[in-house]
This record gives structure tokens, sequence and C-alpha cells, in this order.
């Protein structure tokens, strides 16, 4: 399976397909008895806890109980050997339609109750329960225990398709996140972007303490647009993402942190290891 996913996005990525190409076939979770079980860590007392899975996928714990799967492409060429699935989730975040993002949305959904987070025409694609499809757009605002969530921005394009056999769909505008925690950091998750002028009321209105931004270039902010970002964002700790999982993804944390330098912004940057939870 893998390596037809490979062959699949990689041909995606080389604009055979564009980036509407078609999805992966949905995984269901490392089989048992493949790789060594990783038990779910409880949140570090009184903090978030955020766990980089490659790419753009993120799974976010608060200190009052909530767990968000972010893009949660589990099965890209990055994700930890051997690590299941969450076991509890209450928010599944889908910023746009593109399978390297959608991912394993569905059958994480079923597994878990999820209720699901994303554009009003994308949500509607991706075959959940009517009761747990939360779609909306751009200036929607959601709560899920002590998570805000606030739909963003995004420059993109988007589009779905169900199975490598079906022809794409428009799945509405692209989005970012921003996630407030009560009591706790306030984090942006560009999704794939370009640099927009918007960042700026992002930053006037939300503050954000962290800003998971995509630096691989190609097609979203390169390491240079990456610290202009930064600047535009109020200068937040930058986690860099949805970069090295394929060779045209060439953007790099350390030219990131020299570009930083180069735009003058303060902005520091904490790259995360794939698979380890890190308190923020």
């Amino acid at each position: 399976m893998r390596n037809k996913l490979m062959a699949v996005t990689v041909g995606a990525l080389l604009g055979l397909s564009g980036m509407a190409a078609a999805q992966p076939p949905e995984g269901r979770g490392p089989p048992a008895g493949k790789g060594p079980a990783k038990k779910e860590a409880a949140a570090t007392a009184g903090k978030a806890e955020l766990t980089w899975w490659g790419h753009a996928a993120f799974v976010l714990r608060t200190p009052g109980g909530a767990t968000l799967a972010i893009d949660p492409w589990f099965s890209n060429p990055k994700a930890p050997q051997g690590a299941q699935w969450p076991e509890q989730v209450d928010a599944i975040l889908v910023s746009h339609g593109h399978f390297d993002h959608v991912g394993e949305t569905k059958a994480l959904q079923q597994k878990t109750g999820a209720q699901v987070f994303g554009c009003y025409e994308l949500v509607s694609l991706l075959g959940v329960p009517q009761d747990k499809a939360m779609g909306g757009n751009v200036g929607g605002t959601f709560k899920v225990k002590d998570a805000t969530i606030h739909f963003v921005e995004a420059v993109h394009s988007s589009s779905y398709a169900a199975d490598e056999k079906s022809p794409a769909q428009y799945a509405g505008a692209p989005m970012g996140f921003v996630i407030q925690i009560d009591n706790g950091p306030t984090l942006y998750h560009g999704g794939d972007t370009g640099l927009f002028g918007g960042m700026s009321q992002i930053a006037e209105r939300f503050k954000p303490t962290y800003a998971l931004l995509p630096i691989g270039g190609h097609f979203t902010l390169d390491p240079a647009g990456a610290a202009q970002a930064a600047r535009l964002l109020g200068n937040p700790t930058v986690v860099p993402m949805h970069y090295g999982t394929f060779p045209l993804l060439a953007g790099t944390p350390d030219k990131l942190e020299a570009d930083l330098k180069k735009a003058k912004s303060n902005a520091k940057v904490k790259s995360l290891e794939i698979g380890k939870a890190t308190a923020l």
C-alpha cells in the first residue's frame, strides 16, 4: 500500500494530476504486531502538548482534556513508524481537500467519533455522519472543551477526490486555523498557504504564541516567505512543517532561521521531533 501511496503522491507533487490528485485509500492505523505500540501520553499537567506526525499533521492535547487532530495524513512518508493513532479525538481539523491534508480523516472519525471541522463544501464531501460534520467558513468560531477554534484565511487551492478513480470536486476555500487554549497558548496552523497581508490581522486579533507554518516551498511558503509571514504574524515562535516529505519540498528549518535573520525578525524556530509530544 505504501508503494502505491508513494506513486500517487509523487505523481501529484510533480504536477501530473495537480494538487487535486486522488486520495489514497483510507488507513486504519498500523496493523497489530507491526512495529512497537506507543501508548498515548497524558498531557503534562497544566500544559498543552503538540505532537508532529510529519508533513502538516499534528495532534494537540489541551490541559482541559481536548484532543485535536489537524490535517491527519498519518500515513505520510515521514510519519512515526509503529505509532498508534490516538484512541480518543474530539475534533479533526482539515484545512483543505488535497489528499496530503485530508489523509485518514474518515477512518479516524469512524474510529473515534470525532467531529470534523473544515470548509462547508469540503466537509460535505468527506462522507462523515451529518451530526459530526462541522462545516463552516472563514470567520467561523467553534468551541471544543477548553479550545476555541477560529477559521481563518489561507492562499491556496482546494479540491477533493474520494479515491483514485473519482474526479476531483470543488472543495470550497482553503483555510487556516487559530486555536486559543483557555489559560494557555494560542496556535496558528497555516494549512497550505502563501504569504498574504491578512496575516497582520491574525496577529492583531489573536496574537498567536506559535505559528505552524509550511516552509517547503513549491506549493506553499518557502523559508524566505515564512520569515516574512512571521513578521506579519507578530514574530511568534515558528514551528516549521510541510517540508522534506518529498524532494520538491526543499525548504529547511536551518534556511528558515537564516531568512528570519535577513528579515530582521526576532521570531524563534521550534523544530519538533516527529512522534514526540512537546509541551507548549
